[in-house]
């Protein structure tokens, strides 16, 4: 019943830039955290970023000054505004969301950075 989709991966060229959106379904209480995740091939997963139902906001290294996360409580949906994109962005971007104790993942959309 609860689903998290994930939409707006594509091809971009290096130095451009992609919204990727997240809403949930099925879910009745506010959504604590707010995250993105991306995997590239024969590597780990690793954190994008995330944020609270309150604003605060945290993300990976490799994408501080580039990607910024925002949400609307509301519509229990959350977004990933990526610029400057690169290469090496280039991976499966998943959203999850945390529910007090419970965590939810969407399918992940597939990013790709190139020429």
């Amino acid at each position: 019943q609860v689903q998290l989709v994930e939409s707006g991966g594509g091809l971009v060229q290096p130095g451009g830039s992609l919204r990727l959106s997240c809403a949930a379904s099925g879910i009745i209480f506010s959504i604590n955290v707010m995250g993105w995740f991306r995997q590239a091939p024969g590597k780990q997963r690793e954190l994008v970023a995330r944020i609270t139902s309150g604003g605060a906001t945290a993300y990976g290294d490799s994408v501080k000054g580039r990607f910024t996360i925002s949400r609307d409580n509301a519509k229990k949906t959350w977004y990933l505004q990526m610029n400057s994109l690169r290469p090496e962005d280039t991976a499966v971007y998943y959203c999850n969301g945390v529910v007090f104790a419970d965590t939810y993942w969407g399918r992940g959309t597939q990013v790709t950075v190139s020429s």
